[in-house]
């Protein structure tokens, strides 16, 4: 059952609203761009453990930050009570295209805590030490973004509304679109946050498994991840792994 967010006085009081934007399987078509590499049950089966692996990040870091609130903003309003999203209460990410969809959840977020952070399920590499950074970056400036590879970002955080046009005329999943992003919204430059490479295609996934075999202390829903994409790449599903 869905946890209610007006009576949870805690959330109230948190200093960040952190929102892990989903789609839910069965309800939304999901990492189809994976899915033509690997299969559909393939990459719904990595969308469960990318999930689970950002979920257990996000937890760690209330565990070090407990002024952090932490949302599930899933894509389909017929799936807000949806068994996977089990853990932290869930918001709706509302209609129109992704940006139009991230300006409304990092508008409640701002409402509710008066910080906001936005991430995905496609980079499970992060730490909690990331989402600590981001935090701490906003303690002394007005937006932060982690970039990835391809040119996107794999955070937004921001202690203040952003003009429409950053939301409404940036081109996404485009080689510049974290460029464009910032020059919509007029900030030219932000505090920054490690590089990371998210998951979007069969061709990111040994990276992924490197990135996750050098993380420090890596969490059991990570060394879960990394196990099956080991395994599937050994039976053949994908590209084995140096």
């Amino acid at each position: 059952m869905t946890t209610a967010l007006n009576s949870t006085t805690a959330a109230a009081m948190a200093k960040a609203g952190l929102a892990i934007f989903v789609k839910t399987p069965g309800h939304s078509p999901l990492k189809t761009r994976l899915a033509a590499g690997i299969g559909r049950e393939a990459a719904e089966t990595f969308h469960r453990l990318a999930v689970a692996a950002v979920a257990e990040v996000a937890r760690a870091a209330q565990a070090w930050m407990p002024g952090l609130a932490v949302y599930w903003a899933v894509a389909e309003d017929t799936a807000l009570d949806d068994a996977l999203w089990r853990g932290f209460p869930t918001i709706t990410q509302g209609e129109g295209d992704l940006g139009a969809r991230m300006r409304t959840v990092c508008a409640r977020l701002l409402a509710m805590h008066g910080q906001a952070l936005l991430i995905g399920a496609d980079a499970p590499q992060l730490t909690a030490a990331d989402l600590h950074a981001a935090c701490d970056a906003l303690h002394t400036q007005t937006c932060t973004l982690g970039p990835s590879a391809d040119g996107g970002f794999w955070l937004l955080g921001t202690r203040n509304a952003l003009p429409d046009a950053a939301w409404r005329d940036t081109p996404w999943s485009q080689p510049d679109t974290a460029a464009r992003f910032l020059a919509h919204a007029g900030m030219p430059t932000v505090a920054p946050l490690r590089m990371l490479r998210d998951v979007d295609t069969a061709e990111d996934l040994p990276a992924l498994v490197e990135a996750l075999d050098a993380l420090p202390e890596p969490l059991p829903a990570q060394r879960r991840l990394r196990a099956w994409l080991v395994d599937g790449a050994a039976q053949g599903r994908y590209a084995a792994f140096d």
